[in-house]
């Protein structure tokens, strides 16, 4: 048992209000239980509730114990001075104010619906459950799922704009910056993401700006922030992008990080961090007004077509400086473009649209719904239990339905398990 319990039964009034009174007898009708408080201070503010048929309007104050009152110290916490109802699991102490008076106090293990309560303790007390619902969400039906999700796809939009306006406020809101820094850790992937932002931060994005119109400066912007053409290598592809990044060195004061940043081990060959730099180049070399264009269009084909790119005739016989292979076009596959529109580009436009005070179009959800959902054992296992995954907003959804509410079991804010309350 613990307090969000009382404040979620208290909320929907999940017990017997028919005949309610405190532990000294006073009937109690409840006219409005107030609004739920989530910052310091008693629990439910604005509360109406007659007392013995006198209107009381104040705040009332959760306990799992009467005796907890104390223990929080209320009684010299001026914010508990218009406390006017004391809710309780269990009355195991006589409480008073200041002024000696006795708080009128709520015992509720009496007159809460015994289905309520364990419906509530097969949730939140299974410990072997992958999630706690799941020997009962084949229960919940699919219409109430779908809506959850829309739901749950959009509070993921708004822990990831976060992040996003963090970028936006270190760049005086430089939407072109931030999408440059929000691609290459992208393009870095989960393995060397954090590598590659990195790289990003390092390049005031007005020197790109310079450099773009010149793939060959460019590229040797990148790699060579990147610390990869600190090294003497008897390639000619390679003394030319070293001499090329050193004029830039010089010219914009500019600082490498280490090429030992980034990772190599155990990776497939196209995702290694030197094929990956050479596309982001190509990439922002190809579109000078990359941003623009990515905010305004609005179809997966016409994505598809901004990321169909080629790069350096090099890298389609290389994967590193050091050695030459089969000549292969290396570009973005659809998958890793997805990838792209899921976790930078949507989110990008989502935070700027509400930069602008646009709202959403219905071409922002189609978009997403477009997309093939992602493949991670979190979306395995959710699908094992007869979860339709059917596009990337069902799996971005998931995933923050199995991380935001089922490890933390947060059944109670979470619409699936409201229901299994209920039940």
């Amino acid at each position: 048992m613990n307090e969000d319990f009382l404040y979620y039964v208290w909320q929907y009034k999940l017990f017997s209000s028919t005949s309610l009174s405190t532990s000294d007898g006073q009937k109690i009708h409840i006219k409005k239980a107030g609004t739920h408080n989530k910052n310091e201070g008693p629990d439910f503010l604005n509360a109406h509730i007659e007392i013995d048929n006198q209107l009381w309007v104040g705040n009332v104050e959760m306990h799992l114990k009467s005796s907890d009152w104390y223990l929080h110290k209320h009684e010299e916490d001026v914010n508990y001075d218009a406390v006017i109802l004391h809710v309780v699991w269990d009355y195991d102490a006589d409480i008073f104010m200041k002024n000696n008076k006795a708080l009128p106090t709520l015992e509720l293990k009496n007159v809460v619906e015994n289905n309520i309560l364990l419906n509530y303790k097969s949730l939140v007390y299974q410990k072997q459950n992958w999630i706690p619902c799941e020997n009962q969400i084949d229960l919940v039906d699919g219409f109430l799922i779908d809506n959850w999700l829309e739901r749950l796809y959009f509070e993921r939009l708004e822990q990831k704009s976060i992040f996003i306006k963090e970028l936006l406020n270190v760049s005086n809101y430089d939407f072109e910056a931030v999408l440059f820094q929000l691609l290459a850790k992208n393009f870095g992937l989960k393995i060397n993401g954090d590598a590659f932002l990195q790289l990003a931060k390092s390049i005031d994005f007005s020197v790109v700006r310079k450099v773009r119109f010149d793939e060959n400066l460019l590229t040797a912007l990148f790699f060579g922030q990147a610390g990869f053409l600190e090294d003497e290598i008897e390639d000619s592809y390679h003394q030319e992008l070293k001499k090329e990044y050193e004029y830039l060195k010089h010219k914009h004061q500019l600082k490498p990080i280490s090429k030992n940043t980034f990772q190599f081990f155990r990776m497939r060959p196209q995702n290694f961090p030197t094929i990956r730099i050479a596309q982001l180049a190509a990439l922002f070399f190809t579109h000078q007004n990359l941003f623009s264009r990515l905010m305004s269009i609005s179809k997966k084909e016409d994505f598809y077509e901004v990321f169909n790119f080629g790069i350096q005739e090099f890298w389609q016989t290389h994967y590193t400086f050091e050695k030459s292979s089969k000549k292969t076009s290396k570009k973005l596959t659809k998958t890793f473009i997805d990838l792209i529109l899921i976790n930078t580009i949507l989110p990008l436009k989502f935070v700027y649209l509400n930069n602008r005070n646009e709202f959403l179009n219905d071409d922002f959800l189609k978009l997403i719904k477009q997309i093939k959902p992602e493949k991670n054992s979190v979306i395995s296992k959710f699908s094992d239990l007869k979860i339709g995954v059917k596009n990337a907003m069902d799996s971005q959804a998931l995933l923050t339905l199995k991380n935001n509410y089922c490890t933390k079991k947060r059944c109670l804010q979470c619409a699936i398990g409201n229901t299994l309350l209920r039940k």
